[in-house]
């Protein structure tokens, strides 16, 4: 017995630490699992700054719990995690302002670029039962000094907008979506 949880703990802080990144002050502390590929958490960085789409499953309904930032040799971290149904879509591009969705509004992001996300297959928290993220907006890490910060706009027809506040121009990222449970990575080169 004392063997298995020795490995029980063992295993969870491998996922923990090479999963999709770690905990900073402002984070949540849930242990992932991870299932998919993820950039190497050791340090293959993204390679271009091109904007990047992928669809969601037909039967998407998730909403954003939470937001992690993390840092790495090679590159910074910001995970959307996700509750519902299905598994989601997204379109991250850089824009030259942050504006709200739906409103018109001008969003004050801080940092030199502003990387726009917008995770498709959303579903508004009282449609899907799932508790929405409530932490700090912006969300921040000090460790992770290529994001300035990221900020949640929310959910409009279907699409969770959120901005990332980067602090070079336009740097390199990648985009992967993880499940068990859902979560949307983001990696933004650091070098």
């Amino acid at each position: 017995m004392r063997n298995r949880m020795v490995l029980l703990v063992a295993a969870a802080t491998v996922l923990v630490g090479c999963g999709d990144g770690g905990s900073g002050s402002n984070t949540t502390t849930t242990a992932p699992t991870t299932t998919g590929t993820l950039t190497d958490a050791q340090g293959n960085a993204p390679h271009d700054a091109l904007p990047k789409r992928g669809t969601p499953s037909s039967d998407a309904g998730l909403t954003v719990t939470g937001i992690r930032i993390g840092h790495y040799a090679g590159f910074d971290r910001v995970v959307y995690e996700l509750g519902g149904s299905g598994t989601p879509g997204w379109i991250v591009q850089y824009t030259e302002q942050a504006i709200q969705d739906g409103s018109g509004k001008v969003v004050d992001v801080a940092g030199r670029s502003i990387l726009e996300v917008q995770i498709t297959g959303s579903a508004y928290p009282f449609d899907n039962g799932v508790t929405p993220y409530s932490g700090p907006d912006p969300a921040t890490d000090p460790s992770a000094p290529m994001i300035a910060g990221v900020y949640r706009s929310g959910v409009f027809e279907g699409t969770t907008q959120s901005f990332i506040g980067v602090t070079t121009d336009h740097p390199a990222f990648e985009i992967s979506p993880m499940t068990d449970p859902a979560r949307l990575v983001i990696d933004i080169a650091n070098t």
